[in-house]
């Protein structure tokens, strides 16, 4: 019973969840699965059961379960993180964080590290040294990390924020996004 949306591709929780979780601090999605599948329930699908269970390709009476206790949605436990996640902020308070990131100009205080040990390359070469690299995102890109709602919008957004930081010096330039390669899970954010 798997998705044709790509879903089955994502292992864990996903790099859109971190991402989230690190910008709505206090909108966490919430740990037992009970309360994951309610939220998902109502939020996502406006209370229905029927549509919920039709996303998942489960039946009706799974996610009753799921929400009851009585199972455990083991095979789909990551998918319903990160549906619980995406529920637990608003377009618009996204679009609140946004803005307020926006505001911030070039020195956004949000940085993210990108480890580079044998996952990063560059114009289909592996990096020469295994160190990591650590961006300073603007605020534009905090802002496009706040807007994204899936993972390889927020993929693109670190991959451009990697060839800012490799195009800023005087001897080297002419990157563009699509040169970089590198373990999206390997990803961490830092800042305020």
């Amino acid at each position: 019973m798997s998705g044709d949306n790509g879903e089955d591709e994502i292992d864990g929780p996903g790099m859109n969840v971190r991402v989230k979780e690190f910008l709505f601090r206090s909108r966490t999605a919430p740990t037992r699965a009970t309360t994951q599948a309610t939220h998902v329930r109502d939020r996502k699908f406006n209370g229905s059961t029927k549509a919920m269970a039709a996303a998942y390709g489960v039946t009706p009476r799974t996610v009753s379960r799921w929400i009851d206790g009585s199972r455990k949605p083991v095979k789909y436990a990551d998918r319903l993180q990160r549906d619980a996640t995406e529920v637990q902020t608003t377009p618009r308070g996204r679009e609140r964080r946004a803005r307020e990131m926006e505001a911030r100009g070039d020195r956004s205080g949000i940085g993210a590290r990108v480890g580079r040990a044998h996952t990063f390359q560059v114009r289909g070469s592996d990096a020469v040294r295994a160190r990591d690299i650590y961006l300073d995102l603007t605020g534009a890109q905090v802002a496009a990390l706040a807007r994204a709602t899936e993972e390889s919008e927020v993929q693109g957004i670190i991959k451009q924020a990697l060839a800012d930081n490799f195009n800023g010096g005087s001897v080297y330039g002419g990157f563009s996004a699509d040169d970089f390669e590198f373990d999206i899970d390997d990803v961490d954010y830092s800042g305020s």
